[in-house]
């Protein structure tokens, strides 16, 4: 007798009559008392978010949506002008372009925020209680980055130039939340000292300040692009099923193709 190698897991099951997702029958005690961004909290935290936490998780989802025509909008466009029978394609194809410098970015900003705090504490800090303790850690952080040649995430925006919109209410939703807790601070903190260690003000983003709050929430730096995709998706499907009303695409590729001027590598 083969004995069964087992395949744990505490998600969801089902069997002929029933479904369980997260210990719960879907059907009898999810469906219609459970959100959908409550349920996303959920299976990733693996415990159901506070009234606070949920308000702010919903919040870092609406400020992900959508940021009109940017790459992923055109790349979701794009591949449904070429393979209209495919939205997973167009989807995916929007998905795939989430990394350093779009959406990529909450991940980058949470795990940078984590790694400082870590770093402080290694070094035998106690941890910063108030905002001079945390303009310290940033001091220190950032100095860090720059001598690695690094940038520092959160910082700057393409369109925002002065302030981004989503910083300020997602940071004044999370204090009224309950929830504005280290990683914040010292984001908010990044923003008070950076320009003596840059020489230029740059603005706070909403994909950092979104990292920031996810890793108050407790979410490690390794799952934060995931949060920032599952926002995109919405705005995706929102732009596809425009798509599909009032297209764009083939306009588009007709407008790139007669701008393009061919340079011969004779």
């Amino acid at each position: 007798m083969t004995e069964s190698r087992g395949y744990p897991t505490s998600i969801g099951t089902t069997d002929a009559d029933s479904i369980t997702l997260l210990g719960r029958d879907l059907a009898s005690e999810l469906m219609g008392q459970v959100g959908f961004a409550e349920l996303a909290f959920w299976l990733v935290a693996m415990r159901r978010p506070t009234e606070g936490e949920l308000r702010v998780f919903e919040a870092v989802l609406v400020a992900l949506a959508d940021h009109g025509f940017t790459p992923s909008a055109i790349a979701a466009r794009l591949t449904l002008t070429g393979a209209p029978e495919s939205i997973q394609g167009a989807l995916a194809a929007g998905l795939l372009g989430g990394g350093s410098r779009f959406l990529g970015v909450t991940e980058d900003c949470g795990g940078f925020l984590i790694d400082a705090l870590a770093a402080h504490a290694a070094a035998g800090g106690p941890p910063p209680s108030e905002d001079a303790d945390f303009d310290g850690v940033a001091r220190t952080a950032i100095a860090k980055r720059r001598a690695a040649g690094g940038y520092v995430p959160g910082l700057g925006h393409p369109v925002h130039k002065v302030a981004d919109p989503r910083t300020a209410v997602l940071i004044r939703i999370a204090a009224g939340s309950d929830q504005r807790g280290p990683h914040l601070r010292l984001f908010e903190a990044v923003g008070r000292v950076h320009p003596e260690q840059l020489g230029r003000t740059l603005p706070l983003n909403g994909a950092g300040v979104c990292g920031a709050a996810l890793a108050d929430l407790g979410f490690g730096a390794d799952i934060l692009r995931g949060f920032a995709l599952l926002a995109r998706t919405a705005g995706l499907l929102g732009h596809l099923a425009e798509e599909r009303r009032r297209p764009i695409g083939q306009a588009l590729y007709r407008d790139v193709e007669l701008a393009t001027d061919y340079d011969s590598p004779g």
